[in-house]
């Protein structure tokens, strides 16, 4: 090693070097990353609350988990063919497909309280329809484009420094993370009504998917490898069996840790706003402008816990990709597994005081620790040109197996619904719901522990 690789080495952990090695990345690369931003700025900024919109609107918290299982389905059937059709016609033309779709979910997310109630045919279509129909929009990019930023990055990054690239783009993606569910705290605390200034987050995410859109179209180098046509069920099949070996043990802890996290996440934002009802009343000196009040509202305030959450996440990603070219990446992915698995249990027996949330959700940020390395772990094995569709395909059979999660956590927390037989039997319990989850979630890290390979880069 000469002497300027060690330079290079001592600097690796500085902000400032992080930032300069991030644009200094290929043109493709970070156009991707600048797309990822503006999409995740808008998704963060809706996403996280779209459950409590959903109730604001109407809908029952039963209709939460069925909401959370669409958004299933919907992960479980957009990424293969999203990954083959960017592996087929290319990324920029795919990512421009799917940022003009998620676009429009957004935009009809805004409209559905304008919307009303409306009866077509005799049936009655509540203004929470439209959040459903809009979700199968709106995830396109998110879902569509999984296959192809996972081969961009793959393309464009040395086997060793897997890890290390998939930070660089996950760090910039994750600031809007962090920017977005502040930037709807704020916005929300422009108005007392929940389902007025929500909009306000709306309008703004429908925005931020035109910029996305438009830079990524503009400015990205349409040079990357363009695969055969898309084949069918047969390809799938054929795709399924000539898995890496490698991902086999993986794919099945990621699967029980996320039918976990599915089980519950879509209640977060329910324990906060309505379970504890915790929002934030406090005061703050500051120089020159004196003692300012701070009020919160539930809705406000958990869009300060996302932040609090992202902020942890964006100090641990990094430093967590340049430990795993040390210790290997299986043992950083076993943390952010085990983060995953024991949050829920913790975060529903835990005091409704916004200290504890607070705390609670700043833990919560370091399940991000093992996300770059697991992505590094996910498409290593596979073949240069093929990384679009081994990621679609490894997520088709975790997210198709991951569906009915959050339908059981909707159950488990609000019982059976009074329109089916035997309503009486069981009134459901949010307790037992995040319990059953955490059981779940931490088979699924030990399975991982033990029967985990690494990737020979990184052995």
């Amino acid at each position: 090693m000469t002497g300027e690789d060690t330079t290079v080495k001592a600097e690796e952990s500085s902000a400032i070097e992080t930032l300069r090695r991030f644009f200094a990345l290929r043109r493709d690369v970070l156009v991707l990353s600048l797309a990822m931003f503006a999409f995740s700025l808008a998704f963060q900024m809706t996403n996280r609350f779209l459950p409590d919109y959903i109730v604001a609107l109407g809908g029952s918290e039963f209709l939460v988990g069925v909401f959370g299982t669409v958004g299933n389905i919907i992960a479980a059937v957009y990424p293969y063919p999203g990954g083959a059709l960017s592996d087929r016609i290319g990324s920029r033309y795919a990512l421009t497909l799917f940022g003009a779709l998620s676009t429009a979910g957004f935009l009809l997310w805004l409209l559905a309280p304008g919307l009303g109630t409306i009866g077509i045919a005799g049936v009655t279509i509540q203004p929470w329809v439209w959040i459903f129909v809009g979700l199968l929009l709106a995830q396109a990019w998110k879902s569509f484009g999984l296959g192809a930023t996972f081969a961009v990055v793959k393309q464009a990054t040395d086997p060793s420094r897997l890890a290390a690239g998939f930070a660089s783009t996950e760090i910039f993606r994750r600031s809007a993370f962090f920017l977005g569910p502040v930037l709807a705290g704020l916005l929300i605390s422009l108005h007392p009504d929940f389902t007025v200034s929500f909009r306000y987050v709306l309008a703004v995410g429908v925005v931020a998917g035109i910029l996305g859109t438009v830079v990524q179209h503009v400015l990205y180098d349409a040079s990357d490898t363009i695969g055969d046509s898309f084949e069918g069920l047969a390809r799938i099949r054929q795709d399924l069996q000539e898995m890496p070996e490698p991902l086999r043990p993986l794919l099945i802890g990621d699967t029980l840790v996320r039918f976990a996290n599915g089980m519950v996440y879509v209640y977060f934002i329910i324990v906060v706003t309505r379970f504890f009802e915790v929002g934030l009343e406090t005061s703050v000196s500051l120089p020159t402008i004196g003692t300012v009040a701070v009020d919160l509202s539930p809705q406000a305030f958990f869009g300060y816990l996302l932040g609090v959450e992202m902020a942890v996440a964006l100090l641990v990603m990094m430093p967590a990709a340049k430990l795993a070219e040390r210790v290997g990446l299986k043992p950083i992915v076993a943390l952010g597994f085990a983060v995953y698995a024991i949050f829920p249990v913790v975060l529903i027996n835990a005091p409704g005081t916004p200290l504890s949330m607070i705390l609670l959700f700043a833990f919560s940020g370091l399940r991000f620790a093992g996300l770059p390395s697991h992505k590094a772990l996910i498409v290593g094995p596979a073949e240069r040109d093929a990384g679009g569709r081994v990621t679609g395909t490894y997520y088709l059979l975790r997210n198709t197996i991951v569906i009915p999660s959050a339908a059981l956590g909707g159950f488990l927390w609000a019982g059976i619904p009074a329109w089916l037989p035997g309503s009486a039997l069981y009134d459901g319990s949010p307790t037992l719901a995040f319990a059953v989850a955490s059981v779940v979630g931490i088979v699924g890290t030990v399975y991982f522990l033990l029967r985990g390979t690494e990737f020979e880069a990184y052995a």
